[in-house]
C-alpha cells in the first residue's frame, strides 16, 4: 500500500479516536471517520507482541485492506489489532478486514454477502 494514503500524525490518529464510529470483531477494530480523501492507519499495541510481532500484524493488516483501495469511500480509518491478532492466520485477518469494512458501509458498491460472520 503506498504511503499517500497512510495516516501518518498523531492528530489524525487521535482525530478519528474523537470522532470515527467503531465496529469490532474478534481481532480488530475498525474505526471510521468522514474525511475528503481516504487515509488508512494501523495501531499494534504493545499488548500484541514484541516489535517484530507487531511489524508483521501491521505488515499484513496493510496487505489485507490493499486490495480495498478502489471499493471503498472516502475517510479515515484506523485498524486497531487486538492481541489475538498476533496468532490469526492472514486469511482469518483478511476476512476480518472485509467484514469489518461492510459492517461499517465502507464499500461503494456493495457485493452480495459472503455469509454469515456473526462473533
Amino acid at each position: 500500500m503506498e504511503r499517500c494514503y497512510r495516516l501518518q500524525k498523531n492528530r489524525a490518529f487521535q482525530y478519528v479516536y474523537r470522532k470515527g464510529h467503531s465496529a469490532a470483531c474478534r481481532d480488530l477494530v475498525l474505526l471510521l471517520a468522514p474525511g475528503r480523501e481516504l487515509k488508512v492507519g494501523f495501531s499494534v499495541s504493545k499488548k500484541v507482541g514484541n516489535a517484530v510481532t507487531r511489524n508483521k500484524v501491521r505488515r499484513r493488516l496493510r496487505e489485507c485492506f490493499r486490495p480495498h483501495l478502489g471499493d471503498v469511500k472516502t475517510g479515515l480509518y484506523v485498524f486497531v489489532a487486538r492481541p489475538s491478532a498476533a496468532q490469526a492466520a492472514f486469511e482469518e485477518l483478511r476476512k476480518d478486514v472485509r467484514y469489518l469494512l461492510r459492517k461499517q458501509g465502507a464499500f461503494l458498491h456493495e457485493t452480495a454477502p459472503e455469509g454469515n460472520r456473526a462473533r
